[in-house]
């Protein structure tokens, strides 16, 4: 009897122990699983996926905006990139939540071919309605622009427009409005001469646009994707993606006229999308891959600068061998918080937010 009551015993002490290993082991699972949502760096106050679960396989090229009506994101997505079916997706911030993804804009065309859609941009001007421009076409080469106009934040849409030929607007980054107006795009193009990088301007909405020359370039750069920074006196800058392994960079002293040729920067560039901006503060931030190995996604970073030439890391978004994390968007709100999407492996679009006050 002694012998069974031990048994027992030793049996219930096992249940307990296992019982306890497991419950510490789902703990361990549940904080592994709530990892990436959790902050590793003063200035990180949210990291979350815009969405769970969509319509899609795959997505790309997000883009985001502050409205009247609260925070957009846009991406392209579909089947994968260069399909037909891929679309502009939208997502609104909302009751403290991303609504569901909602298709707003496809390539299909009046006599029934489609073709896919690529690289939104979301834009709202000082006064005016919000602007959606995007591209359409079978491949870089080939594709136009398309935009739609919103009055209500993105809930509704007008009917496609498309740019006059020849004018593609912000080609992947957001465009910048100077104190007069004038909007100024970076663009560029992928043609059979290469890369090429320009920009365009419009004095009135939508409307009057006057296209620059192809950017000289020292070192035979081929660059494309290009963002602007604001400098102190009118002074403007752009840093742009390359094929070579490092970011380009350009300055302009005339409100965006004229340029000075590409230079190289000691920055790296995987040949990935970047995106930056000037802050309220006046320091520059800046969103890239800090890798040079060609389509090496990997890791994501963030570093500031305050006169856009010396640059320090101030973050680590993201960092997984072998995985993509790419294509950041970045823009500061109202409030002062600075919010980035970015691309996560190609199959969810994961939304940032950082207080620059904390850098």
């Amino acid at each position: 009897m002694k012998r069974r009551q031990n048994f027992i015993t030793e049996a219930g002490t096992t249940t307990i122990t296992i019982s306890v290993l497991l419950g510490i082991l789902f703990f361990f699972c549940i904080l592994e699983s709530k990892a990436e949502l959790q902050p590793t760096h003063p200035a990180l106050v949210k990291s979350e996926f815009i969405f769970e679960e969509a319509p899609f396989p795959s997505c790309h090229a997000s883009t985001i905006v502050e409205t009247p009506f609260g925070l957009l994101a846009a991406w392209f997505g579909g089947t994968h990139e260069r399909h037909p079916d891929v679309g502009i997706w939208v997502s609104r911030w909302e009751s403290n939540k991303w609504t569901f993804p909602t298709e707003v804009a496809n390539g299909v065309m009046p006599g029934g071919e489609r073709h896919p859609c690529w690289n939104p941009v979301l834009f709202q001007p000082r006064t005016g309605p919000l602007v959606l421009f995007y591209r359409v076409g079978p491949s870089p080469s080939a594709w136009w622009t398309m935009y739609k106009i919103s009055h209500d934040g993105g809930r509704t849409w007008s009917e496609p427009g498309k740019l006059p030929d020849g004018i593609f607007g912000p080609i992947k980054n957001k465009p910048i409005e100077l104190g007069t107006g004038r909007l100024i795009c970076g663009s560029s193009t992928e043609g059979k001469g290469g890369w090429r990088v320009h920009f365009e301007i419009t004095e009135s909405f939508l409307d009057g646009w006057w296209r620059g020359n192809d950017l000289r370039t020292q070192d035979k750069i081929e660059a494309i994707q290009p963002t602007i920074l604001i400098h102190p006196e009118g002074i403007l800058q752009t840093l742009c993606r390359t094929r070579q392994g490092k970011i380009a960079e350009s300055w302009s002293y005339n409100g965006g006229h004229s340029w000075s040729p590409l230079r190289f920067t000691a920055l790296p560039n995987p040949n990935s999308g970047i995106d930056a901006i000037t802050l309220a503060d006046g320091r520059h931030l800046l969103v890239y891959n800090h890798s040079s190995q060609n389509k090496v996604r990997t890791p994501l970073n963030v570093a500031i600068s305050t006169d856009g030439k010396n640059w320090i890391q101030m973050l680590t978004l993201e960092d997984e061998p072998g995985a993509q994390f790419s294509y950041p968007a970045v823009i500061q709100s109202s409030d002062g918080m600075v919010h980035i999407t970015y691309t996560w492996k190609r199959f969810r679009i994961k939304h940032v937010v950082l207080d620059p006050r904390r850098f």
